[in-house]
């Protein structure tokens, strides 16, 4: 069981930009079919130019929990990360094309850390997680050892693009686009407890960090999440 606050949160999917535009969703969930990007203006022309959606939802959703903050660890957590850059690679690849070294150093997992903490000229501890659909609670994780080693606070990034129309019978837990952030301090404002499950796997409709955005988003205080033989159960303190 780890204890920790949430400081404050931040989430993008397409339409969905504000807390209020969340708390509506939370209320009737449903799929979305705008196609839109977020909102990186605020990001020098030329490194907008290099991101991916995936990496423009990551900066869109982190950077207004680090700003007018000192420089603080990251954990970033994907399941399926740049598939459409990878994909891309490989096409050209089978087309016997010659291949793009910016395209291949930006397709690996920590590179969307590693911009990021050019950007923010951050040379905080950084970590990037290829979990499975539990990933938001082992992100979670890796941030508590961070607070008990004595960070001051954690930012906390899950992203997920959608696949490439070649993945999709293989990869059905991505709804839509979203980003979720969490800057999460020492605290006891939530608890995060794991233990073993017998149940066959029944994930919920929705990714964890969607479901947690819903949590957020209400007034509810407790939401189990299942994945495989492990049951996360997250509570907020009343």
């Amino acid at each position: 069981m780890i204890q920790f606050d949430i400081d404050q949160w931040h989430a993008w999917a397409p339409g969905l930009t504000s807390a209020s535009d969340w708390t509506a969703w939370a209320r009737d969930p449903h799929c979305l079919v705008d196609d839109s990007e977020p909102d990186v203006s605020f990001l020098p022309a030329l490194q907008r130019r290099r991101l991916s959606r995936l990496a423009r939802m990551a900066f869109a959703v982190a950077t207004p929990l680090a700003e007018g903050q000192p420089p603080m660890p990251l954990v970033y957590a994907s399941r399926h990360g740049e598939t459409p850059r990878t994909f891309a690679i490989l096409s050209d690849m089978a087309r016997e094309e010659a291949l793009s070294p910016t395209q291949f150093s930006l397709s690996v997992h920590n590179a969307i850390i590693g911009l990021w903490s050019i950007q923010q000229n951050d040379h905080s501890e950084m970590t990037a997680l290829a979990a499975e659909g539990d990933g938001l609670e082992h992100a979670l994780l890796e941030a508590a050892m961070l607070l008990a080693e004595g960070a001051p606070s954690v930012l906390v990034v899950v992203t997920e693009d959608r696949p490439p129309a070649a993945y999709q019978p293989w990869i059905d837990d991505v709804p839509f686009p979203y980003a979720v952030a969490l800057r999460v301090t020492a605290g006891q404002g939530w608890t995060l407890s794991l233990e073993a499950s017998d149940d066959p796997h029944s994930p919920g409709p929705w990714p964890h960090a969607l479901e947690l955005v819903r949590l957020l988003s209400g007034t509810q205080t407790l939401r189990i999440h299942q994945w495989n033989k492990r049951r996360w159960t997250w509570r907020k303190a009343q």
